[in-house]
């Protein structure tokens, strides 16, 4: 029966009294409710796999989040030996089952309902962690800065627990990696000791060779060998044509174990991008195994061979050198190998005579510079297959031109093996038992995760990853990116140049490797530290980039100084032989590199009227930026269409972002001029190459006081054979230029031949028009 409130109270009055109690008067309102935690909570505190949960977030006044009015996501996902499964598709996935509901200001809930195996759809996969990220709509905000995980309790499925361990002395002639024994045996090594000599409790193989299936057997748990610090296994009775994936399973009791690829692999398999790869870039690609998690790798016993149709190519003289740097991703429409190749016509007759890839070997994802590295022995397969390299490689070769590859051991990022192997979870970065990085980079310039090239590992590996780079796909050079970063000597952006003996060691031996293989091997790093130091590793062999970036951008804006450097526009540092401490063709110059804004970009952006708004007018000062560039002796690089003058942002679509592909360029003519300037100049190189040895000599004018009254090169051969002299006008006037020419006689127009221009005197006025250059040369093109 159901009674009156005023009644219910009333006899809850009388009862009270009755016992000689005060009156119990009920509440006007409902108890507080506890308090929210500040950050992420989740109730019940004892989560359960096969019951609900709800996670709260509270923004604290240090959180992104704080005060943030629009949505907010989760981004969550079971922790299975140590990866993130069945979490929303990307990043930025704003499906409404991940969006959380705000409570209050600041305070947003989601309910994993009705349970959270059946939130996730897990199946019978044991969920025992939870990693949960709160994020704004577009992604660009995170409630907290590292990962957050919940403990879970699952009483219905349980992880795999791994047997007693079990010892054994490595087969002899096995090495780190996959070991192909025989036509149908394969040995797995795979070492684990920590930084101070520690080894993991347990390690097991799982792949297409025991149907991904964890066990205590043969097939599975491999064997301990204390010696080496390293975990093996020998699979047997395998199919020598066929692809096998595999990983790595391991860890120490009490703790999350983690799967990882081998580190060796040619080839791994990612679910998360190779998905998006176009079957005409990679038409050859293995199905993802179910039962796997995460990156895997592949092996087959049987190796491609691949038939070299250029066996004895002869690199150009680094006299002579025009490198091309190239991104694949951005030089044609296709983005890959098979559009690069339908290029090389054009490069080839553009004159250079090395291209230079930006970094190929396997990185996070598949839109990149490539400066992100997992895997270094597997090429990334977002531009093609493995024979698609070579191939490539081969027809550069055909074509006389080298191939140099862009390679990054500074650093790795937290999805490469030896990464994940010793991690600190809680803070997202490499754990200080790691033996192969540093948890933070001693060094100011520092992306991902640190390698410590004093480390013994580090070393092997590299000089290891380095030969068969060289052995497999006969390049012809190596240009190393920050080298400046292989130290352990802490610095800042104001001392990290300062000579470092060690750094020096350690780029020596990595160079001397290198000499091992194929002494004639190019090795150009990108260093910018102390000129002694830079010095010393020119005297040992190496190149070094020089960076005229802000120079020539100064010039191709008509600005002879800029009011906080005088000397902006001076062209000087552009020759070795400015030191005369430095050796011959040690420095690889260049105006432009993928790292660069584009002065073609500058010229739109912030020069003065006509350079502004008038192409012919920018792109003749492009090409008198080109005649003080390719006449100067020594190794020269140009990035890919500065030769059309691209004029789109660096910062377009993000820096490292896909920019547009511009071969419309080539059919505008003032565009085509300059590309056609850039021929000839890098011809004059070419057909005259007694002007680019060592023995030559350059004189010139060139710095910031050499503007109204235009700019000079005098570049002769020894014995003065052969001369050139170049006059160049930056201004936007005419203008007579008096110029000094070393010999009477005949001079021949270089560029617009068949001129000839009959020298009486040391001095003659040169008539120059605005934004323009001549070179006269002793010699008829």
């Amino acid at each position: 029966m159901k009674y009156p409130q005023t009644l219910l109270y009333l006899l809850l009055f009388i009862f009270a009294f009755s016992c000689g109690d005060d009156p119990v008067v009920p509440p006007d309102t409902e108890p507080n409710p506890p308090a929210i935690k500040e950050g992420i909570s989740w109730s019940p505190e004892a989560a359960d796999a096969d019951k609900e949960l709800a996670i709260t977030f509270k923004a604290v006044s240090t959180s992104p989040l704080f005060n943030y009015t629009g949505d907010v996501y989760l981004y969550a996902g079971i922790i299975s030996e140590g990866q993130w499964i069945y979490q929303p598709s990307s990043w930025t996935d704003n499906n409404a089952k991940y969006k959380m509901t705000k409570v209050e200001a600041n305070v947003w809930n989601i309910k994993l309902s009705s349970s959270i195996r059946h939130w996730f759809g897990s199946g019978e996969t044991p969920v025992t962690k939870l990693g949960v990220i709160v994020r704004s709509s577009d992604g660009t905000k995170k409630g907290i800065k590292n990962d957050f995980f919940i403990p879970v309790t699952d009483n219905k499925y349980k992880p795999f627990q791994p047997g007693a361990i079990k010892t054994g002395t490595l087969p002899a002639g096995t090495t780190q990696g996959i070991n192909i024994i025989d036509n149908s045996t394969v040995t797995l090594v795979l070492y684990d000791k920590d930084k101070y000599g520690a080894r993991k409790d347990f390690a097991h193989v799982v792949g297409d060779f025991n149907n991904w299936t964890l066990s205590n057997d043969d097939k599975s748990q491999m064997i301990r060998d204390d010696n080496s610090g390293c975990w093996w296994i020998t699979l047997t009775n395998l199919e020598p044509a066929k692809e096998y994936a595999f990983q790595y399973y391991l860890g120490n009791t009490g703790r999350d174990p983690v799967r990882v690829a081998d580190p060796y692999a040619r080839k791994v398999l990612d679910p998360s991008n190779d998905q998006y790869i176009p079957s005409g870039t990679y038409p050859e690609n293995k199905v993802y195994p179910e039962g796997a998690i995460g990156v895997v790798s592949v092996f087959r016993i049987q190796k491609e061979d691949y038939n070299w149709k250029v066996t004895n190519f002869k690199k150009p003289l680094r006299d002579n050198l025009v490198i091309y740097e190239l991104l694949l991703r951005d030089f044609t429409q296709s983005g890959d190998l098979g559009g690069a190749m339908a290029k090389l016509d054009y490069l080839q007759s553009l004159g250079v005579n090395a291209i230079e890839l930006m970094p190929v070997q396997e990185f996070d994802g598949n839109d990149s510079w490539g400066y992100n590295p997992a895997f270094f022995f597997a090429m990334d397969k977002a531009y093609g297959t493995d024979r698609m390299y070579k191939e490539f490689i081969d027809a550069c070769h055909q074509r006389g031109m080298a191939v140099i590859l862009d390679v990054v051991y500074n650093h790795a990022t937290g999805a490469n093996p030896f990464a994940k192997m010793w991690w600190d979870a809680a803070n997202n970065k490499t754990a200080s038992n790691n033996p192969y990085f540093n948890v933070d980079a001693p060094h100011p310039y520092s992306v991902f995760h640190d390698f410590n090239h004093e480390s013994d590992q580090v070393r092997s590996f590299v000089k290891r990853n380095l030969t068969f780079l060289l052995e497999e796909y006969n390049l012809d050079g190596f240009r190393f990116d920050l080298t400046k970063g292989f130290t352990q000597r802490t610095s800042t952006e104001s001392n990290a140049h300062v000579y470092d003996a060690s750094r020096v060691a350690i780029l020596k031996d990595y160079n001397q490797a290198i000499r091992a293989v194929n002494p004639e091997t190019w090795v150009i790093l990108e260093h910018f530290a102390d000129d002694s130091e830079e010095t010393e590793l020119s005297n040992a062999g190496m190149m070094v980039w020089r960076n005229m970036n802000d120079a020539y951008c100064q010039t191709a804006m008509g600005y002879p100084i800029d009011q906080n450097n005088p000397n902006r526009s001076d062209f000087a540092k552009t020759y070795y032989g400015t030191n005369p401490s430095r050796p011959a063709n040690s420095l690889v110059s260049y105006m432009e590199s993928h790292d660069e804004e584009r002065a073609a970009f500058k010229q739109v952006a912030y020069a003065q009227t006509p350079l502004n708004s008038d192409l012919t007018a920018r792109m003749n000062q492009l090409a008198t930026n080109a005649a003080f560039f390719f006449p100067v002796p020594g190794p020269k690089m140009i990035w890919q269409f500065g030769e059309l003058g691209y004029d789109v942002s660096i910062d377009e679509n993000g820096r490292t972002g896909k920019k547009p592909i511009k071969w419309d360029y080539f059919d505008v003519s003032q565009r085509k001029a300059l590309h056609d300037t850039y021929v000839k100049l890098i011809n004059l190189r070419k057909n005259h190459s007694e002007l680019f040895i060592s023995t030559a000599t350059l004189d010139w004018k060139v710095s910031a006081g050499d503007w109204t009254g235009g700019r000079f090169i005098t570049l002769s051969s020894f014995g003065k054979n052969k001369q050139i002299v170049v006059v160049g006008n930056f201004t936007n006037a005419a203008m007579t230029a008096s110029t000094t020419f070393p010999k009477t006689g005949t001079w021949y127009n270089y560029m617009n031949s068949p001129e000839t221009l009959n020298v009486t005197s040391s001095t003659m006025n040169i008539a120059i028009p605005a934004n323009s250059f001549r070179i006269y040369s002793t010699f008829a093109p």
